[in-house]
Parts: structure tokens; C-alpha cells; sequence
């Protein structure tokens, strides 16, 4: 099974081709939507947020912008929050793999927001980030609700830089020049990775490593790099 790390910065588009690779078919493990699973009412982390940050749930539920309040911009709560969020999120994903592999799946993708700031393609055969020109990503970011520049950029700090991300990455999913156009690229990296043989999982006594330093043990797509 080829597990395929997918990320991409904040409004790069990374959703949209999460989407993509679903309506194709590959099953995805959303570290959001997990996330999101854990601190709604009667969530596993619900409890264990409230006591780490008093007054930050309603209703039984994680209130997500007072949660924020608490920990944006703060590295030391947000390493708190991180470290009770982290643990849950990987466990959801390891039994998300260990399904996948009992049903003899070809592949899948883990759509995980900060994969290479965690060390996650480590864990992956392959990794694809998607990538849109930095006015799109502005553009699309401050439209949002409650979304202000100085929020964005200090999101954007926190994150590797695109351009780094995309030096790294085994794909780059170009999302800037319409749904089309993405969506041939998600196709033909399906195409690219298809039928060849992945060692991300399970794993096997030791994290895995992906090899880069030698051509002739690189990850099995690596000559296959998709740019725009």
C-alpha cells in the first residue's frame, strides 16, 4: 500500500485536492476533520482541553475562537494544546492505515496541514503539496470570516514557507489555474504511483525513513515530479 503524504500551506488549496483524490477514488485521513472529531460534544479531547484551558467549551463542546484565544500566538499553550490534541490524532490516523492495509488498498492519502513542520513525510512513500502563487493564497485567506492580515501572517510564520515546501515535495498540486487543471494533476499522480509497492506501512520495528540521497534509492516516483 502507497501512503501519500499530502499538505500545503494555509489557502493553498490543500482541501480542494483532498477532495480531488476522494472523488478519484483514494480514501483520505483528514488530520483537520479529526481533529475536529475530538472536540466536539462528547469528544475524546473535550475534557482534557477544559482542564489544560478553563472556559473554553459550550455546551459540552471545544468553543474553538475562545480555544484561539487562548493559544494564538502563545507557543508555549499551543505546545500544550498539541501535546493532548497530537497523540489522539495519531491513533485515529494508525487505525485509519491499519483498515486500509486489512482491506488490501493501493493507496492512501493523509491530508496532514503540517507535514513536513512535524517530520510526518518520514512516515509517508510519497509526499504532494499544493501550491497556488502567494496573491491567490492572500486573496483566498483574508476573504474568510474572522480573518485579519495580522492573523495570516502570523499564521504564515508558523508554517514552512511554500517555496520550501515545494523543493521537498515529491508532487506539487498546482491549485491557481482552475478545478480542472488540478484535478489532471491528482489524476496523474494516482497514475505515477499506482501499482508500485510502499514501505511507510506498517511499520516495522523503526520509523520509516524516506530515502533522498541516492538516485537509485529514491521514493518510487521521484522522476516523476509534477510541476508547474
Amino acid at each position: 500500500m502507497i501512503t501519500i503524504g499530502l499538505t500545503g500551506s494555509i489557502g493553498m488549496g490543500k482541501s480542494t485536492a483532498s477532495a480531488m483524490f476522494r472523488k478519484l477514488g483514494v480514501p483520505v485521513f483528514d488530520a483537520d476533520a479529526a481533529v475536529h472529531e475530538l472536540m466536539i460534544k462528547g469528544g475524546r479531547a473535550v475534557r482534557r482541553v477544559e482542564a489544560a484551558f478553563p472556559g473554553v467549551t459550550k455546551d459540552g463542546a471545544v468553543d474553538r475562537p475562545a480555544l484561539g484565544a487562548k493559544v494564538f500566538g502563545k507557543r508555549e499553550e499551543l505546545r500544550k494544546l498539541e501535546a493532548i490534541l497530537h497523540p489522539m490524532v495519531g491513533q485515529m490516523q494508525r487505525a485509519f492505515l491499519s483498515d486500509a492495509q486489512a482491506r488490501r488498498l493501493p493507496l492512501v492519502v493523509l491530508d496532514i496541514p503540517l507535514l513536513f513542520e512535524g517530520r510526518g513525510e518520514e512516515r509517508c512513500d510519497a509526499t504532494a503539496v499544493a501550491s497556488a502563487p502567494n496573491f491567490l493564497q492572500r486573496q483566498r485567506v483574508l476573504a474568510r470570516p474572522n480573518m485579519a492580515v495580522e492573523k495570516f501572517e502570523n499564521i504564515r510564520r508558523q508554517q514552512v514557507p511554500d517555496a520550501v515546501k515545494r523543493q521537498r515535495a515529491d508532487f506539487i498540486l498546482p491549485t491557481g489555474l482552475g478545478r480542472r487543471f488540478t484535478l489532471n494533476h491528482v489524476a496523474n499522480l494516482i497514475g505515477a504511483v499506482r501499482g508500485r509497492s510502499g514501505h511507510a506501512w506498517p511499520p516495522r520495528g523503526r520509523p520509516h525513513r524516506r530515502p533522498t540521497n541516492h538516485p537509485s534509492r529514491r521514493p518510487v516516483h521521484a522522476r516523476n515530479r509534477i510541476r508547474h
